[in-house]
């Protein structure tokens, strides 16, 4: 395989995965089969990846172009070796919604620009020293306690916008619960996706849909760029974001090299890099920031093939979609009491997947460090405190995080310098699996 990861040799016979086989990243099925898979990565993202705009108020064809674009992007920077999709990430939701209510979505598009040059330089910085230092920085019970508490603190969004429309949220809500457990294969990892579609339907039944703008909305065109703007105040809310993307894009790597069965921890430093870059990229024209999807790795298990050419094409396929202004004027018709089911489940999810860290690494929680570093970061999150310092405002969501990470780390210094039973033990001091991941329905 070149550099660029392009050129794939052909899988076998090119039509058929073998029992005990698979396809690897450097391989590819024909290439009629590979398209079709490569469409149905785009489906995969589709449910999650729009809501972020939906629910932030970004236009949803220019996020759909920034994901595909993104998703080449990641591909070219990691030599076609991960395989992966880069849609909207949930962890932006929060701080793109009080940025936003500060400096309108320009000053939003800044943060999310300084959010992906952050995990871009942390990149960097792990392809050069490896990643070591962030598991003994973020160990699992500080990780688990971020991404709860950002799943968690936009609870109040979802119940405002639940409350609409209440018929059609709680539709929305028992369609999505009730696909889960009826379906399997991709129609159960879409489950959010075929949730909205009903509760979509009701609401088109209630006259909560309005079609208007689809009408006026040509059939090809550009997506609608904004231009982002740089406040220094918005810096707070957009910190905690990056601890979060770091997580979700080492668990992407691992996840991945679990799966083929290879050593892809040299490439964690670029797959950082590529998602700043990306997020970046996004923000600098409108789109919201982007992570790896974990729907897409629920593709890629169901049918073994890992080719990094199904996501060429998902990037092209999402670039193309992105063209077609009607079809950005109908995503955007999703009225608030789906959104405000949706939200129910999703940030709800959001939050029991950093309880999952904590489960899944074993932490001990009768260790008063680590049950004092989750209670506190918690209720500042859940309750969202705001600490303002002249221009700058650090909301709930940056002050649990600051609060998870200095009281685990100076309990933890004070209790090894004392001699305390309560310094923390290696359970709590680093995690073989960083990526119990906190995106969309991981």
């Amino acid at each position: 395989m070149s550099s660029r990861g392009i050129g794939w040799t052909l899988h076998g016979d090119g039509k058929n995965v073998l029992p005990g086989r698979f396809v690897a990243p450097e391989e590819r099925l024909s290439w009629p089969r590979t398209i079709g898979i490569g469409a149905q990565h785009v489906v995969a993202m589709f449910g999650a990846t729009f809501l972020v705009p939906l629910i932030t108020g970004f236009p949803p064809s220019t996020t759909l172009l920034f994901s595909g674009i993104g998703t080449i992007l990641f591909l070219v920077i990691t030599a076609g070796k991960v395989p992966s999709y880069l849609g909207s990430s949930f962890a932006f939701i929060a701080p793109i919604a009080a940025a936003q209510s500060q400096h309108g979505a320009a000053g939003a598009l800044g943060g999310i620009i300084m959010a992906g040059a952050a995990l871009a330089l942390i990149g960097l910085i792990v392809h050069t020293a490896g990643a070591r230092w962030i598991q003994v920085a973020m160990p699992p019970i500080v990780t688990g306690s971020i991404v709860a508490l950002i799943g968690l603190n936009l609870a109040p969004t979802a119940k405002a916008s639940f409350e609409q429309a209440p018929l059609t949220a709680f539709v929305t809500v028992v369609a999505i619960l009730l696909v889960t457990v009826l379906f399997k294969g991709i129609l159960g990892r879409l489950s959010i996706l075929v949730g909205v579609l009903a509760g979509y339907a009701v609401a088109m039944i209630r006259g909560e849909v309005d079609f208007a703008a689809i009408g006026n909305a040509a059939w090809i065109g550009l997506p609608d760029f904004s231009a982002p703007e740089f406040h220094l105040s918005v810096v707070g809310l957009f910190v905690p974001v990056v601890l979060v993307l770091v997580a979700e894009n080492i668990g992407h790597v691992k996840s991945v090299a679990a799966m083929t069965d290879r050593d892809l921890d040299p490439l964690t430093g670029r797959a950082l890099m590529a998602d700043g870059l990306a997020t970046m990229i996004a923000g600098a024209g409108g789109g919201s920031g982007t992570t790896t999807y974990a729907e897409n790795i629920g593709v890629m298990a169901a049918s073994r093939v890992y080719s990094t050419a199904a996501y060429w094409v998902a990037g092209i396929v999402a670039i193309l979609l992105s063209l077609f202004p009607k079809f950005g004027a109908l995503i955007a018709t999703v009225p608030a009491g789906v959104l405000g089911g949706a939200g129910v489940v999703l940030y709800g999810m959001i939050g029991i997947l950093g309880v999952r860290i904590w489960v899944q690494n074993q932490v001990n929680f009768s260790n008063p460090i680590n049950l004092s570093t989750a209670g506190v970061a918690l209720v500042i999150g859940i309750a969202d405190f705001t600490w303002v310092i002249g221009d700058l405002t650090f909301a709930g969501i940056a002050l649990g995080t600051a609060a998870a990470l200095v009281i685990f780390h100076g309990m933890t210094a004070i209790a090894r310098a004392r001699g305390s039973e309560h310094v923390a033990g290696p359970e709590d001091l680093e995690s073989s699996d960083h990526g119990s991941r906190p995106s969309k329905l991981g």
